[in-house]
């Protein structure tokens, strides 16, 4: 099994190659998933794996994960929705109708989820998980409606009771109320994933490039892939800003592509300074370690609470 194993990491202060022999990882305490061909999830504390989720038999990648504070994780894996608690049964599931994907989901309070649906007539749903009723949906737009799996990965909600929605087809992000007006927008070439940060901007990442705008949409700090390139970065997804200034990204890499050898594998996850210093990484290819690749990194050493969270009248 791979639970109380301790994760290979590879820990850099401004060093820019790996260890032959990595230590363990001693930055973060973290959940993390994996857009991968199989669905996987860990929950790991320090230093050591102590929680695992597998369905090998899986159809569909895991784009989204949310680790709640009871323990329960709400995954979206492009063809469903899923909500279990910590000993895997499953709460409430949603399937995706034909012809559409699910591939962002957040819980609200205890009651609520809010997901974006990919396809032909793509929109952002509320639906009551006790229930199972949908009580709020609004259209979407998007670039090419018959091409579903392209047009959205990743949606937050905000302090203020927003929902920032990466349009990753239409080459923006845009910020909607409750009831579907769009509030905010500023382009972005193929939005992965948007976050609103706690001073009132705005961090994007696409696949080669991780970008802070301000309400204007100017931008403010951004780092690219080719200002790393010893960490052979194939695809940010999603950019966390840390309390401590800096901003934890993943770098994905493609199983479709072919196995990924663990000799070479990039780094898994990225912690860099403002002025762009790599100063952490995350390097665990090998088994019993072997976690995948990088999607979403919930980090569980920083203050707060996943559901803590409001979509207008939604708590």
């Amino acid at each position: 099994m791979k639970t109380q194993a301790t994760l290979t990491a590879a820990i850099l202060s401004f060093s820019p190659a790996f260890a032959e022999t990595p230590p363990p990882i001693t930055g973060h305490d973290f959940f993390y998933a994996g857009e991968a061909k199989t669905q996987d999830m860990y929950i790991v504390k320090k230093g050591e794996i102590v929680w695992t989720y597998h369905n090998p038999g899986s159809r569909g990648e895991i784009s989204d994960a949310v680790l709640l504070s009871n323990g329960s994780v709400l995954f979206a894996h492009q063809f469903g929705i899923t909500l279990i608690d910590s000993d895997k049964k499953v709460l409430w599931n949603y399937d995706t109708p034909a012809g559409c994907e699910t591939h962002t989901a957040q819980p609200i309070g205890k009651e609520h989820i809010v997901f974006l649906q990919n396809g032909p007539d793509a929109k952002c749903v509320v639906v009551n998980i006790p229930t199972g009723k949908i009580e709020r949906e609004f259209p979407l737009q998007v670039g090419t409606p018959s091409k579903t799996h392209g047009h959205f990965r990743h949606a937050r909600l905000t302090a203020a009771g927003t929902l920032l929605v990466a349009h990753m087809d239409n080459g923006k992000v845009s910020e909607y109320d409750d009831h579907g007006k769009e509030l905010w927008t500023t382009p972005f070439p193929g939005p992965w994933s948007a976050a609103r940060l706690s001073n009132g901007n705005t961090l994007i990442t696409g696949t080669k490039l991780v970008r802070e705008v301000n309400p204007a949409g100017e931008t403010v700090w951004e780092c690219n892939a080719a200002e790393l390139p010893e960490q052979k970065i194939s695809g940010f997804q999603i950019a966390t800003r840390l309390p401590n200034g800096n901003t934890l990204v993943n770098n994905w890499v493609n199983q479709w592509n072919g196995a990924v050898d663990p000799a070479t594998a990039p780094a898994q996850a990225l912690e860099i300074t403002p002025d762009k210093k790599v100063v952490w990484t995350l390097k665990a290819w090998i088994d019993p370690n072997n976690l995948g690749p990088a999607t979403t990194i919930q980090l569980l050493d920083t203050p707060g609470v996943a559901e803590d969270v409001h979509f207008g009248e939604f708590r």
